[in-house]
């Protein structure tokens, strides 16, 4: 990726977020020791956001049949993450929804959830596979992480009546992908040429991800949201600032 589009990918993300990651996560990331950390971590974050998706899918756009072939798309890599399946997780690369999915009725913008989110899926899917694959490679065993303070610690600043849940969830959403592309792209000089392209290769999606979460936050919303970002980011900003006694792929200034 040229380094043109690269800044045109970023420019708006570092609009959108509050601050950039601490240069002490980074001397973090870069040690030899927290390689496998940071590869197994980054599968959990690829398959967490497809989770996410999914449930968002579930819970407020598709009915109850569709809602299972979500979850059937799903197993193969919840079965190799949870239950330890080691073997064919690979022949799910094929795989995908079994038919197309059904809008619930009484939800005007099911079937914008629906286009948006399946594509984040698919997608990260697949980079769930690539990292997978790159551990492999350097044999590096996929093993369960404890799960850092941050997805959390943003989840805690959501509303709890909806539309304003959903709407504080999809602006959640945008961080998170944010603060991924953003992370990429910081990280990446300081890696091998194969992880360094990897994670420049990434950055498309990432920018995208964050931008379909906050269209699709605008739109079902309906009014203007620009308090709820700034209150959202300014959590997300104490998050990646605060010290942080976990190293992970979201975590904060090394404590």
């Amino acid at each position: 990726m040229l380094r043109q589009e690269i800044n045109t990918l970023l420019t708006p993300i570092h609009g959108f977020l509050h601050c950039q990651t601490p240069d002490s996560w980074i001397d973090a990331a870069i040690q030899p020791d927290n390689q496998s950390i940071l590869l197994r971590d980054h599968a959990n974050c690829e398959l967490k956001a497809s989770q996410t998706a999914m449930w968002l899918i579930r819970k407020y756009a598709v009915d109850a049949a569709s809602g299972e072939q979500l979850l059937a798309w799903a197993k193969p890599y919840e079965d190799f993450v949870y239950r330890g399946a080691r073997d064919g997780i690979f022949h799910a690369r094929k795989n995908g929804l079994s038919a197309p999915l059904t809008p619930k009725a009484g939800f005007a913008h099911g079937q914008a959830l629906i286009d948006k989110m399946v594509r984040l899926i698919k997608e990260e899917f697949h980079h769930f596979e690539q990292v997978i694959e790159i551990m492999d490679a350097r044999g590096i065993p996929y093993q369960p992480l404890e799960a850092g303070r941050y997805a959390k610690g943003l989840m805690r600043a959501a509303r709890t009546h909806e539309p304003a849940t959903l709407v504080d969830k999809l602006i959640i959403g945008a961080c998170i992908e944010a603060r991924s592309c953003e992370r990429f792209a910081k990280v990446a000089p300081h890696l091998d040429d194969e992880l360094q392209k990897f994670y420049i290769s990434l950055l498309r999606s990432e920018a995208r991800h964050y931008q379909d979460y906050l269209t699709l936050a605008e739109t079902i919303a309906g009014e203007d949201i620009r308090d709820r970002i700034q209150t959202i980011g300014e959590r997300e900003a104490e998050l990646i600032q605060a010290p942080d006694s976990q190293f992970r792929f979201h975590s904060g200034a090394p404590a």
